[in-house]
C-alpha cells in the first residue's frame, strides 16, 4: 500500500515572519540572518502575503527606492498562495508549478503552521524525483481517450508536472490547468 505524504510531514515548521508595518529594510535583515529567500507577512498569526528576494530585487532595488522608508505590505505579494497543513505533496506540487512559485506558507484553520519549499520536497525524495521524470519521458507518447477526449502522459511543458491528463494545444502538451490558463 503507498503511503501518502503530507505537507506537514515535510514542512518548516518555524517559518520567517514580519508584520505588515515593518520595514522592507527589516525584512530583509530578517531573511539575511535566517539565510532564507522569503518572508511571510502576518497580521494576527495568519499570513497575509509573501516577500522574496525577487520582490525586493523587483520593487526596491531596480527602483531606487528606500527599503528603509517602505513598509513589506506595499510590495509583498498578496494574498500568499497556501496549503492546508493536510494537504498532500502532490498538491503542493502541483500548486507550485500551476502559480510559478517555490514556496508556500502552510496553515491550519487559516493560521501560519509553516512552510514549505520546491527545496523541502526535493530533498525528501530526489530520487523519487529522478524516476518521476524518467518516467514521464518513457509514458510520453501514451495516449488515452475520456469523454471524447484524447489525454497524453508525461510532463506539463508549461509548468513541468507530472500527469497523466496532458492535452495538446498549438503543439505542446499541457496540463488541464496550463491548457485553461491560456483560453
Amino acid at each position: 500500500m503507498d503511503e501518502v505524504i503530507r505537507v506537514r510531514d515535510l514542512m518548516n515548521d518555524n517559518p520567517v515572519m514580519i508584520g505588515r508595518k515593518a520595514s522592507v529594510l527589516d525584512a530583509t535583515k530578517e531573511m539575511k540572518s535566517e539565510r532564507v529567500g522569503s518572508i511571510i507577512i502576518t497580521d494576527n498569526g495568519k499570513p497575509i502575503g509573501v516577500l522574496t528576494e525577487s520582490d525586493i530585487l523587483r520593487k526596491i532595488v531596480a527602483e531606487e527606492k528606500n527599503a528603509a522608508k517602505i513598509s513589506v505590505d506595499e510590495v509583498m505579494s498578496s494574498p500568499p498562495i497556501t496549503i492546508d497543513a493536510d494537504a498532500t505533496i502532490q498538491e503542493a506540487v502541483r500548486i507550485m508549478g500551476k502559480n510559478k512559485i517555490r514556496r508556500l506558507p502552510v496553515v491550519k484553520n487559516g493560521k501560519l503552521v509553516g512552510m514549505i519549499t520546491e527545496r523541502d520536497i526535493l530533498q525528501a525524495s530526489p530520487f523519487l524525483m529522478d524516476i518521476m521524470e524518467e518516467w514521464a519521458e518513457i509514458a510520453k507518447e501514451r495516449i488515452s481517450y475520456r469523454r471524447g477526449k484524447k489525454y497524453y502522459s508525461g510532463k506539463c511543458e508549461e509548468c513541468g508536472m507530472l500527469s497523466d491528463h496532458l492535452i495538446e494545444v498549438n503543439g505542446r502538451l499541457l496540463c488541464e490547468s496550463c491548457a485553461e490558463n491560456l483560453r
